[in-house]
């Protein structure tokens, strides 16, 4: 196939323990996932089905390098999240089938301009600029189900400057990893190369241009950046 222009690099992550990288399809993410951040969101921790919204596949920001601060926000907030890579997707998985459809498993931080969310959610409009913006989806390599078994529990946490600004477990989760993927596939139709935030817990905060973020999952290691 001839293009008009070069194409792009297709947006791609690196893969734990192999030379091989994990190709980015789409990247979805859930909303007010953990009941304690919710709450701090203003929010009622019901089991209401959840809500999700989008980031574009190159807004991955691989861990290990530089992490620039965005344009147009005074209030950039870190959000440590569990993130799952789908092997293969399709449409009304049942939650029954649905750890089947996982590749593995990454850590995470879904970057948000809250000053930018707080904005948009006042009027009505989209979270596009506070969620997709450039390098907003960080995240650590991608660990193989086979090797680290499916991820229900485990520590979940974020320091900034060595201190502790969020600390949950992966267990108290509102909506599960497999009813996760089994309500997203309602909505759209999930493929190979997927990759899905899962939800932050409480303890999200702001962070400035010179500060060090680190965070972890048990059995998935850690991932770091400097703020430039």
């Amino acid at each position: 196939m001839q293009y008009a222009i070069t194409p792009p690099e297709h947006p791609s992550v690196a893969i734990a323990g192999s030379t091989k990288r994990f190709p980015v399809r789409r990247i979805f993410c859930v909303g007010q996932n953990y009941a304690d951040h919710a709450r701090e969101m203003g929010a009622d921790p019901d089991r209401k089905p959840p809500f999700f919204f989008c980031k574009p596949a190159d807004a991955v920001h691989e861990s290990g390098t530089p992490w620039p601060y965005p344009s147009r926000t005074a209030d950039l907030h870190h959000e440590i999240e569990l993130v799952v890579a789908l092997a293969q997707g399709g449409r009304e998985i049942a939650k029954e089938s649905a750890s089947d459809c996982i590749f593995g498993y990454a850590v995470g931080i879904d970057w948000t301009r809250r000053d930018l969310q707080a904005a948009a959610k006042k009027d009505g409009r989209p979270w596009d600029a506070a969620k997709g913006f450039d390098h907003a989806a960080m995240l650590g390599p991608i660990h193989p189900h086979a090797a680290t078994g499916h991820i229900a529990t485990g520590r979940i946490w974020l320091a900034v400057d060595d201190v502790v600004k969020q600390n949950g477990d992966v267990s108290q989760l509102i909506w599960s990893v497999p009813e996760v993927i089994a309500e997203l596939s309602t909505l759209f139709e999930l493929r190979a190369g997927d990759l899905i935030y899962t939800g932050t817990p409480a303890g999200v905060g702001a962070v400035r241009r010179g500060q060090h973020v680190t965070g972890g999952i048990d059995g998935l290691g850690e991932i770091s950046a400097a703020i430039v």
